[in-house]
């Protein structure tokens, strides 16, 4: 693919990468013989933005986002937000908003290493052009973010000044997050009918407002645990899709030689790790970490079962070394077939399917998380969300960003490249399955529309959640080492956590 950097954009663009009919779909628009333009369309209705964009433009633009996140550069500026950059701001132009009115302002992005931003940062240049603002880009692992982030907001730096939030109670308890409320309502800076939020999934809206009812953030991301699965090595050893969770279990073991594990999830024991996966596992067993009324959940019998059964598929059918894995040794076991089954995060689909990542992407499929003795699967879900440092110097510039990234025509681009965006319209485009597959789409809407977001919150946008996360990551570790079963491990994480929601 270097071979990118060093030819002219016309060879980039070459008639046989693409048909026109097929990139006149990729990111769900309509052509029209007798002009040679391309329609936006972006709900299945055919409402919203309708403007004429030039064919070859489009299949430009779409054919480089699809390309592996693969942009080519002329000048330091991506060809597509080059090229097409009198095209596709047509597509924002039509917000009766002035979006150089903080021309000349600069803002930072802060983020960890994670699809949105591997979507979102090549399409930075596209609104330097629109705004005339400067977006400098600061990227972390997951890890070194979720612990520094903290430590910069509390000491009340002023950047970055937009930001991806880890912890939504935690960040609103201590004041970091600027509500956006005003943004919301100022004409001067959002334009309600182009942006048109009935367009968000309705989970993705009801993580944007905190129990107070203010708005303290946009939701970026949609993502469902779900399972991935390696359907030669399912054939081979005669397993099926799982419906139960004993299913998955059973099915993890017969898969499980000395040369691949059966299943691989999170074990490490950090709040940032295992109690993600787990906790699907505990509410699709009919559990809680923190219950609805605010009590621990953890001395639950449901709770107990799922952790059991959590720490007894990964001591049975897990591969060497489990006990520190997070997201990142799952997924590149699964990546490269030295695991036959995942489970975590949807959006782990496009990784999946990418040919220079992925060993197994035409033997991939992804499936629903079962539910366990009898009960209601009920999958864990995320929205990232992104919002504005109270402590920001460039408040209006920030929020012209956030409004940009999160809006239907980028949200359209980024799919292109793969992300699952909070937008129906983004998820029913060819470009996005194409790029993250039509079943893992399905798997991940099914996986979405089953998850208990209410159960989520409860623990998660906690103001406290850390110290109600961290030690039930403690209990599922020494659950999957064997060092303690599940009733002992969580009895001590139950006394903590206990003391936690009653402080």
């Amino acid at each position: 693919m270097q071979q990118l950097f060093a030819v002219g954009v016309d060879e980039i663009y070459s008639d046989d990468m693409i048909s026109a009919n097929a990139a006149s779909d990729s990111i769900g628009i309509v052509t029209t013989n007798e002009e040679d333009t391309i329609t936006n369309r972006y709900t299945p209705q055919g409402a919203g933005l309708s403007l004429p964009i030039t064919r070859r433009s489009f299949i430009r633009a779409s054919t480089i986002l699809a390309a592996s996140g693969i942009v080519y550069l002329r000048q330091g500026v991506p060809a597509y937000a080059q090229e097409n950059f009198d095209e596709l701001r047509k597509l924002y132009d039509t917000a009766k908003i002035d979006w150089q009115q903080a021309s000349g302002s600069s803002i930072v992005l802060g983020g960890l290493d994670h699809p949105w931003m591997n979507a979102i940062v090549p399409l930075i240049p596209m609104f330097e052009q629109l705004t005339g603002i400067t977006v400098a880009v600061e990227k972390q692992s997951e890890t070194e973010y979720t612990a520094e982030m903290p430590i910069k907001l509390a000491a009340g730096s002023a950047t970055p000044d937009v930001y991806m939030v880890w912890s939504l109670g935690q960040a609103i308890s201590a004041k970091w997050l600027e509500p956006l409320d005003a943004f919301e309502s100022n004409p001067a800076l959002h334009d309600a009918d182009w942006y048109e939020a009935a367009d968000v999934f309705n989970s993705a809206r009801s993580f944007q407002k905190w129990s107070d009812g203010v708005t303290y953030g946009h939701a970026i991301t949609a993502e469902a645990q779900t399972l991935f699965m390696n359907t030669s090595l399912m054939a081979a050893a005669n397993v099926g899709a799982p419906a139960t969770m004993d299913d998955l279990l059973a099915g993890a073991t017969a898969m499980k030689s000395d040369t691949v594990a059966g299943i691989v999830m999170r074990a490490k024991p950090t709040g940032d790790a295992n109690p993600w996966t787990a906790g699907g596992f505990i509410f699709s067993y009919g559990g809680s970490i923190v219950t609805l009324d605010g009590t621990s959940g953890l001395q639950m019998p449901e709770t107990i079962a799922a952790v059991d059964m959590y720490g007894k598929m990964l001591r049975e059918a897990g591969p060497l070394g489990i006990a520190s894995y997070h997201w990142m040794e799952c997924l590149n076991d699964f990546m490269q077939g030295a695991a036959a089954i995942g489970c975590d995060f949807s959006n782990f689909a496009a990784d999946i399917a990418n040919p220079d990542k992925s060993a197994v992407v035409d033997a991939a499929t992804f499936g629903a998380l079962p539910g366990g003795n009898g009960a209601t699967p009920k999958p864990n879900m995320w929205h990232w969300m992104a919002g504005l440092n109270a402590n920001s110097a460039n408040k209006n510039a920030a929020y012209l960003f956030l409004m940009w990234a999160t809006s239907k025509p980028t949200s359209a681009l980024a799919a292109a490249a793969g992300l699952a965006t909070t937008r129906a319209s983004a998820w029913e485009s060819s470009a996005f399955k194409d790029r993250f597959g039509a079943d893992a789409a399905t798997a991940a809407l099914s996986n979405l529309s089953a998850a208990d977001g209410d159960l989520f919150k409860a623990a998660w946008f906690h103001p406290k959640s850390g110290e109600i996360l961290d030690p039930l990551a403690i209990a599922i570790n020494e659950v999957i080492t064997g060092t303690r079963d599940a009733a002992a491990a969580l009895k001590d994480a139950d006394a903590k956590v206990t003391k936690v929601l009653a402080g």
